[in-house]
């Protein structure tokens, strides 16, 4: 290995690349109905965490790097939920539960210092406003 980029020194990119491959072992499992369901979705939103974060950090402005940032902590909010989803249907153990939990909290903690950390964050997202238009 000649690069090592600037992604790969990411603390909560490492956090994530390696909740990815537990998420990834512990559905492995689940039910063969799941395989396009639950299993697909929480595998998708996992490596979204891990892709984005990586994006983001190829981006030289604060902005663009926020904007991939908040899609990855998104992402790490939509995992969480499945993992509650997936302890309520008794696919993973209470133990799995527990300890991917605990990952992902660390995780959206991370990712939620690198976009506070962002001097040129956006407090709202920037889409346009329309005062006339109804609710």
């Amino acid at each position: 290995m000649k690069h090592i980029y600037s992604f790969e020194k990411m603390t909560a990119w490492q956090q994530a690349r390696q909740t990815a491959k537990q998420i990834y072992l512990k559905t492995k499992p689940f039910p063969k109905e799941e395989t396009f369901g639950v299993t697909s979705q929480i595998r998708r939103a996992v490596i979204s965490i891990c892709c984005n974060l990586a994006e983001g950090s190829a981006r030289t402005g604060a902005k663009g790097q926020n904007y991939f940032y908040q899609i990855a902590y998104g992402s790490a909010i939509e995992v969480i939920n499945l993992l509650i989803l997936c302890n309520d249907l008794e696919y993973l153990s209470q133990d799995d539960y527990d300890l991917l939990r605990n990952d992902m909290e660390k995780i959206t903690y991370q990712i939620s210092k690198l976009i506070s950390s962002n001097p040129d964050q956006l407090s709202e997202p920037d889409v346009p406003y329309y005062p006339n238009d109804p609710l």
